[in-house]
């Protein structure tokens, strides 16, 4: 009966206040009914290193698929832009990404992909995606602001029309400025690092641990930070083949991402099998794991549509897009594996 009227009122909050309160709440579950497939059933994923995608992290290395007979293959990629090259080629049956300008475009055009599974979202305060301006800029008091960004070098994961563009505008926004008052340079993740150590770019947006390496080695300061709040700007997308032409294995795979986010509230998130996971798939230390703020790992794994509405907003506000009128996010979104997933697991 707590559980249900406590429910009823979380519908009325926003997402990152329901995992924050679900996670103080003890789980039933009735994974245990849940036969593994047999024989294992192969799954191949396409991610980008980054702990956004930390559930499925924990998931392998805790041997969650393999209970419920899958055998995933991790295939880690620059951006998600690669990514969904491969789901459309048909290489891949999932992709850990960026929501991207060309999955908008796609799927106006009746792309086959749709998203399964929240990633990971932002934080309220002190997010790990940052605003990042080299030291030297920043100590010699030619950046004191975002404004001051005007006509320089920001290096975005993914470059133009990339997840990591939409994070740009948000965080230019606040000074003002819009993509088109910079010069986007497309960075991977685990390259920002050396870029600002060697100089190559002015500012840069960096997630964690990357945003922390920089810090942490003295080449860059942070210019703006909680640039989305409680929104999801990445997801797991799978194809349409892997969704229809095998549901159940489709069913496992994000009822084993759920159960891993269940294992990652509170302390839990820093447990030292967590720890192995997320060092495994991302290049990070434990250093920079226990200094970073984590992101928030929904236990209830909701797809937030309205953040999506807005990542789907700016990017067709900056041109990115083939269309010009607001998109059916019907055409976007399949919420019948999280729906089962909390079915079987329980709230």
């Amino acid at each position: 009966m707590l559980k249900t009227s406590l429910a009823i009122a979380l519908n009325k909050l926003p997402v990152w206040a329901c995992a924050m309160a679900f996670a103080a709440l003890p789980f039933t579950s009735q994974a245990q009914s849940v036969k593994p497939l047999n024989p294992p059933q192969a799954v191949t994923v396409a991610y980008v290193p980054i702990m956004k995608f930390a559930t499925m992290y924990v998931a392998q290395q805790r041997g969650i698929f393999d209970k419920y007979g899958l055998d995933v293959d991790l295939k880690r990629v620059k951006s998600g832009t690669e990514a969904i090259a491969f789901l459309t080629q048909g290489s891949v049956d999932v992709g850990g990404i960026a929501i991207v300008t060309s999955l908008w475009s796609g799927w106006n055009k009746g792309l086959d992909i749709r998203i399964i599974a929240p990633g990971a979202l932002e934080p309220i305060v002190d997010g790990p995606t940052k605003l990042l301006v080299r030291t030297a800029l920043s100590k010699g008091g030619e950046v004191k602001s975002v404004a001051d960004l005007k006509g320089r070098r920001i290096a975005v994961a993914g470059g133009p029309g990339s997840g990591g563009e939409y994070l740009a505008s948000k965080a230019l926004a606040l000074g003002g400025l819009t993509i088109r008052d910079v010069e986007l340079m497309n960075v991977a993740n685990p390259d920002m690092p050396l870029a600002f150590e060697n100089g190559a770019v002015d500012a840069g947006l960096a997630g964690s641990p990357f945003a922390d390496q920089i810090i942490g080695g003295g080449h860059g300061e942070m210019l703006a930070g909680d640039l989305t709040p409680g929104l999801m700007t990445v997801a797991f997308v799978g194809s349409g083949k892997f969704i229809k032409d095998r549901p159940e294995v489709a069913e496992r795979f994000v009822l084993a991402l759920t159960e891993a986010a269940r294992m990652m509230q509170g302390d839990d998130y820093l447990a030292p099998e967590n720890l192995a996971a997320y060092m495994t798939f991302t290049n990070s230390t434990e250093d920079a794991l226990r200094r970073g703020r984590p992101v928030i790992y929904d236990p209830t794994m909701a797809i937030p549509v309205e953040g999506l509405a807005d990542i789907e907003r700016v990017h067709r506000e900056n041109g990115r897009t083939e269309y010009t009128d607001p998109l059916d996010l019907s055409k976007v979104v399949d919420e019948t594996f999280t729906n089962k997933a909390i079915a079987t697991l329980g709230n």
